[in-house]
């Protein structure tokens, strides 16, 4: 049977150490880390993952500053607000917080956000020096998947990667930084004939496709590591990550559960990007 890597212990730990380092910051400089976080409308998950950032930015002794805007709200103010946050001294981290409304387009918001304060580094600057290999704020949730993956001491360098998903917030970034630490990658899509073969060269899996239970045991070499970034609401009101656990785990080494695994890591490396651009800002 697999080991869990304990997402929610991993990001505890790593909170308590930016909390710590926060702390010295504030009594070395007097500065306090900020992050601003814009939410428009009202969609439910984003309504507690904002939450859940906001008691994350208390415990670690961050300052917190949310702005909800009514769904109506028209690009042109967001920008505005953006804008007046690049400008704020006080203010380390700007976080939009997707999906918007429909009628609002991400891209030139995102382009709008100072690079230094887009704290989920996906600011074209950002994806630029990641691609480089010197990146400034690496995204949440693939520097999270390879926090943890240090933290358990799981070789990286020589081993096949396997990504199933290439989204620009999770697949392509991931497989960058899976790439400047020595593995071979591959990224796999909806397109890619006969999955299963290529999943079974994998000695790390990653599954961030959003469907499912759709890595099954027969898709998983004996022994892989198999990291599983979905999040599915079940039409019972259960969240199912993008593998199937109970098939999965008794073939894998290391295994990531659903929920309390990568989800937890997101925001831990959120506020460990806030208190580096903090750290940065003031020299």
């Amino acid at each position: 049977m697999a080991i869990i890597l304990d997402g929610k212990k991993t990001a505890a730990e790593l909170r308590a150490e930016i909390r710590e380092k926060a702390q010295a910051l504030k009594q070395r400089t007097g500065v306090v880390p900020g992050l601003a976080v814009i939410l428009v409308g009202d969609d439910p998950a984003s309504r507690i993952y904002v939450n859940n950032k906001e008691k994350a930015c208390e415990a670690a002794g961050f300052l917190s500053r949310e702005y909800n805007l009514p769904a109506g709200t028209r690009a042109e103010e967001i920008s505005d607000l953006i804008r007046s946050l690049n400008k704020d001294d006080r203010i380390h981290g700007v976080l939009i917080q997707l999906p918007l409304p429909p009628h609002i387009r991400p891209e030139p918001l995102i382009e709008l956000v100072d690079p230094k304060k887009d704290v989920d580094g996906f600011h074209p600057y950002n994806i630029g020096h990641l691609f480089l290999g010197n990146p400034y704020h690496r995204p949440c949730t693939p520097s999270g998947i390879v926090e943890i993956l240090d933290r358990y001491k799981i070789e990286i360098s020589g081993k096949e990667a396997v990504i199933v998903g290439r989204s620009n917030i999770v697949g392509k970034p991931l497989a960058l930084m899976l790439l400047a630490l020595n593995a071979t990658v591959t990224i796999c899509h909806t397109r890619t004939r006969d999955l299963a073969e290529v999943t079974r060269r994998a000695d790390i899996l990653v599954a961030a496709a959003g469907k499912a239970g759709m890595i099954r045991g027969d898709m998983v070499k004996t022994g892989a590591v198999v990291v599983d970034v979905g999040v599915n609401r079940l039409a019972d009101g259960r969240v199912a990550g993008d593998v199937n656990f109970a098939e999965v785990s008794p073939k894998a080494s290391y295994i990531t559960p659903v929920p309390g695994g990568v989800g937890p890591m997101t925001i831990a490396m959120l506020l460990k990007n806030t208190l580096e651009g903090a750290m940065r800002q003031t020299g």
